[in-house]
C-alpha cells in the first residue's frame, strides 16, 4: 500500500471515528510502526494547515482527532443551535483549574484552596465529562482522588497537560498600618 493510501486510510479513521484515536490504534489498524505512523500523522497535519483546510487533525496526548479549524467558530455556531448551551460557572471553572493544576486531588482538598464546599461544581464538572475519579486515596474514608479528562484536553485546546498556561507566584507585600 503506498502512502497515499495510507494517508487516506487515516482521515477515514479519524473521521469515522469522531473521538482521539490513539496512535497505537493507527499504527495497527494500517500495519505500521507507530514512529512511521506518527510521521505520516504530521505530514497530513502540516498539509492541512498548509492548504488552510477546514477541517484540521490535532493531537491530544498519543491520540488523533479530526477538527474543525476556531476561526472557523463565528460561521459553525450559525449551523449548530445547541439545546442547553450552559456555560461553566465561575465556581466550576475555579474547581476545574484547582484539579488541573493539583491532580489527583481529593475533594476536601479542593475545598480548602476555595474555601467554600465544591460539591455542586464537581458534580457538574463530572456531569460534563470534564474530570473523572481517577482512584482513592489510601487513608481513613478513601476519599476520591479527582483529574481531568481528554474531553477537558479538547475543551480547552490543550494537546496535554504541560500546555497548561505556568501558574504565576505572586509575591504580595502587605504594609502593615502604623
Amino acid at each position: 500500500m503506498d502512502e497515499k493510501e495510507m494517508k487516506s486510510i487515516i482521515e477515514a479513521l479519524l473521521f469515522i471515528w469522531g473521538d482521539p484515536l490513539s496512535l497505537k490504534d493507527i499504527s495497527n489498524i494500517i500495519e505500521l510502526d507507530d514512529k512511521e505512523t506518527q510521521k505520516l500523522l504530521q505530514e497530513m497535519m502540516d498539509k492541512f494547515n498548509f492548504e488552510r483546510r477546514g477541517i484540521r487533525i490535532i493531537q491530544i496526548d498519543d491520540s488523533y482527532q479530526l477538527s474543525t479549524r476556531p476561526e472557523h467558530f463565528e460561521w459553525i455556531k450559525k449551523l449548530y443551535n445547541p439545546k442547553s448551551s450552559k456555560n461553566l460557572s465561575n465556581a466550576a471553572l475555579e474547581t476545574l483549574s484547582i484539579i488541573a493544576y493539583r491532580q489527583p486531588i481529593t475533594k476536601s482538598e479542593i475545598e480548602i484552596i476555595r474555601g467554600v464546599r465544591c460539591d455542586k461544581a464537581i458534580d457538574t464538572l463530572l456531569e460534563k465529562g470534564l474530570i473523572e475519579e481517577q482512584g482513592r486515596l489510601e487513608k481513613t474514608g478513601r476519599p476520591i482522588l479527582y483529574g481531568t479528562t481528554t474531553e477537558f484536553l479538547k475543551y480547552f485546546g490543550l494537546k496535554n497537560l504541560d500546555d497548561l498556561p505556568p501558574l504565576e507566584k505572586l509575591d504580595v507585600d502587605i504594609e502593615e498600618e502604623k
